[in-house]
């Protein structure tokens, strides 16, 4: 039976009490299968071809969405460890032989399911970054940004700083001047072989796109809010 994704606080308070008070095998959450190791996903702009894309920074080299759409680079890594991003039912993989992937695609406005997987045998490295193509193609905004380990091993210690560094985060718009909100963001994580290093990780969010058009640079310090 498939065990529903257990809130993060309580995650780790049920993790620290295990580590500290026993010496067996500790319970973990049931984690759901992996995706199939292959993107599966609706690319767009110039740089992507047969289910992979250049990555490249330069964001007027990526074009720019059809009218109602807005343009999205997602990169996984780098990392050695496999890892899927999930947006909607598009899914990206990255394998342990490439330690980057990008991936470029067009969402309306919205909100958007988003998710990242990351497993290895001994534990993982993993790195998850959203950004969005600025009007008219002159900069990106930092829309999330997550990234456990890679150089080495995500460890426990390390999730709990992510999740604070991202509570203060004022209502979920890691990028001030763009349009987009990161909700709900929760995790588990699957068998621990050192009760210190997960070997298996599912981060779950959502992505609330608004559809306004960004004004100002990154970092304007008057930056609207809008809802």
């Amino acid at each position: 039976m498939t065990q529903r994704p257990v809130p993060t606080a309580m995650l780790f308070a049920c993790l620290s009490v295990t580590v500290l008070c026993c010496s067996g095998t500790q319970q973990t959450p049931a984690m759901p299968p992996a995706p199939d190791p292959d993107t599966r996903a609706t690319l767009a702009g110039p740089l992507c071809d047969t289910g992979r894309c250049q990555c490249d920074d330069d964001p007027v080299a990526v074009g720019e969405p059809e009218p109602g759409f807005k343009r999205f680079k997602v990169e996984l890594g780098p990392s050695q460890s496999e890892l899927w991003a999930t947006i909607d039912n598009n899914v990206f993989y990255k394998s342990v032989e490439r330690a980057s992937a990008c991936f470029f695609i067009d969402l309306r406005s919205g909100e958007h399911p988003i998710g990242l997987r990351a497993r290895g045998k001994a534990g993982f490295g993993a790195g998850l970054a959203i950004r969005e193509l600025g009007p008219g193609g002159l900069w990106w905004y930092e829309s999330f940004n997550f990234s456990c380990g890679a150089p080495g091993l995500c460890d426990l210690q390390s999730l709990r700083d992510w999740r604070e560094s991202v509570a203060d985060v004022s209502a979920g718009k890691h990028a001030p001047c763009g349009s987009v909100r990161i909700l709900g963001i929760d995790w588990i994580t699957g068998r621990m072989p050192d009760n210190l290093h997960p070997a298996d990780f599912k981060l779950d969010a959502r992505m609330k796109v608004y559809e306004f058009v960004p004004k100002h640079a990154p970092g304007t310090a008057d930056c609207v809010k809008s809802e």
